[in-house]
């Protein structure tokens, strides 16, 4: 995650400020020796077998090996992430209970105007897991061919044409927006719970295209059940060599990718948020991980970015971005 440059050197100074305060090595004064207990729940804030899901559930086994103990992943649904993000930041904070959640946790506090949370405020964040790039994607007989076909079809046939996403606020909702920004059109659009039901339809052809994560879409696209426009980061995609970018595709206006973080309810005490960020980043350097990563179009983040610090200053980052975003694109979200 080169980007992040600025954010890595605020991180850091983090962490000097964090071991020149603290009064002893463990981070706090709770006795945390026997954590886990019980098992960990992981909340996955998006439908089962969408992309979020999918990366909990790589990272979910290898953390719990790390941890000696054992986690339960659970999928609540509901107005983009916001259901579940407001049940966690309700939770105990003892650590039983985490939150992976996307791009939303930064976008939540501009789309809602009653979010009933705050993501600075109530959540501790444990580390960035991964950063996913998305595609530009269609039912397998959508006419246009590239990119730009698809562009000039849109402005065609605005009245017409369906655009997919997983909910106001999710990551293919802000993709679209981007997308009509770019095009200068206003599509109909689709709201699903998830991008897994909404992929599910995309393959019926019960809607026209949708832009989704690599993580979701790889395997669909090279079986060649649904068409492939563009990915939307500066560099092709290892596992989609042949989708070209969205610059190369005469969108450059469409830049975005997905990154997904760990968090938990804030209070939870710092050594055990610190547990839960050593297990992540042995679970992001376990080769299986990496490997299946790989074959979704991503990885993992380095063990830097991987810790509370970084993950922290990288919210504080994407909130500011886009709020204003959201702002100028006059989104609300009820």
């Amino acid at each position: 995650m080169g980007t992040r440059r600025p954010r890595i050197i605020a991180a850091l100074a983090a962490v000097s400020l964090a071991a020149a305060c603290s009064p002893g090595g463990d981070g706090g004064d709770g006795d945390t020796t026997g954590y886990p207990e019980q098992n960990i729940t992981i909340v996955v804030p998006f439908s089962a077998g969408g992309p979020t899901d999918t990366v909990t559930r790589m990272i979910a086994d290898p953390m719990a090996e790390a941890l000696g103990g054992k986690i339960v992943v659970q999928n609540v649904e509901g107005a983009g992430g916001t259901v579940a993000a407001g049940q966690v930041a309700q939770a105990e904070p003892d650590g039983y209970t985490v939150l992976m959640h996307h791009i939303g946790m930064s976008t939540a506090p501009a789309l809602y105007k009653d979010l009933g949370y705050q993501p600075l405020e109530d959540f501790a964040t444990v580390g960035l897991v991964t950063e996913v790039p998305m595609t530009v994607v269609a039912r397998p007989d959508l006419p246009p061919a590239t990119l730009a076909d698809l562009t000039a079809y849109v402005k065609a046939n605005q009245d017409k044409v369906t655009l997919a996403n997983a909910g106001r606020g999710a990551a293919s909702h802000l993709c679209g927006l981007l997308f009509q920004s770019a095009a200068g059109v206003k599509l109909q659009e689709v709201p699903y719970q998830g991008t897994g039901p909404a992929l599910t339809d995309l393959v019926g052809g019960q809607v026209d295209f949708m832009c989704d994560q690599t993580t979701n879409t790889s395997g669909q696209i090279t079986a060649g059940k649904i068409k492939a426009y563009a990915v939307t980061t500066p560099e092709r995609v290892k596992s989609l060599p042949d989708v070209p970018t969205t610059t190369e595709a005469g969108m450059p206006q469409l830049q975005v990718s997905v990154w997904h973080g760990l968090y938990v309810p804030a209070g939870t005490p710092p050594e055990i948020v610190q547990k839960l960020s050593g297990a992540l980043q042995k679970a992001l350097a376990d080769q299986a991980v990496i490997d299946q990563m790989a074959e979704l179009g991503t990885a993992p983040v380095t063990a830097a970015d991987a810790t509370p610090e970084t993950h922290r200053a990288h919210l504080e980052e994407q909130i500011e971005t886009w709020g204003k975003v959201i702002a100028d694109a006059g989104v609300q979200a009820s």
